[in-house]
């Protein structure tokens, strides 16, 4: 029942935005659960691009730090990454993730891909 839904992916030139999306249905999407975005690029892990923390605040990977900005819209249901002067190296595909902290679980979207560039 829990599902998250991304969007807002695409191909950009290198200095370009793009913001994403997840809608994220049922109860979950509250203060008390961490949420964030992770992005997988071709031969690498999966990596923690940006966050909230259950301790209410964020956290940014070094690399988007001053560029990437994530936030959330409780009346929606929704979180946002606000990405702004793309490098080919954030080329890859943008997962939605929450985590659950009274069941311990986390649950993520389907992915979006974003391609930058050059």
């Amino acid at each position: 029942q829990v599902q998250l839904v991304e969007s807002g992916g695409g191909l950009v030139q290198a200095g370009g935005s793009l913001r994403l999306s997840c809608v994220v249905s049922g109860t979950i999407f509250s203060i008390n659960n961490a949420m964030g975005w992770y992005r997988e690029a071709p031969g690498k892990q999966r990596e923690l691009v940006a966050k909230f923390t259950r301790g209410y605040t964020t956290t940014y990977t070094d690399s988007v730090k001053g560029r990437f900005t994530i936030f959330r819209d409780f009346h929606k249901n929704t979180m946002y990454l606000q990405m702004n002067s793309l490098k080919p190296e954030d080329t890859g595909v943008y997962y939605c993730n929450v985590h659950v902290t009274s069941w311990g679980s986390d649950y993520w979207g389907q992915g979006t891909q974003v391609t930058v560039s050059s």
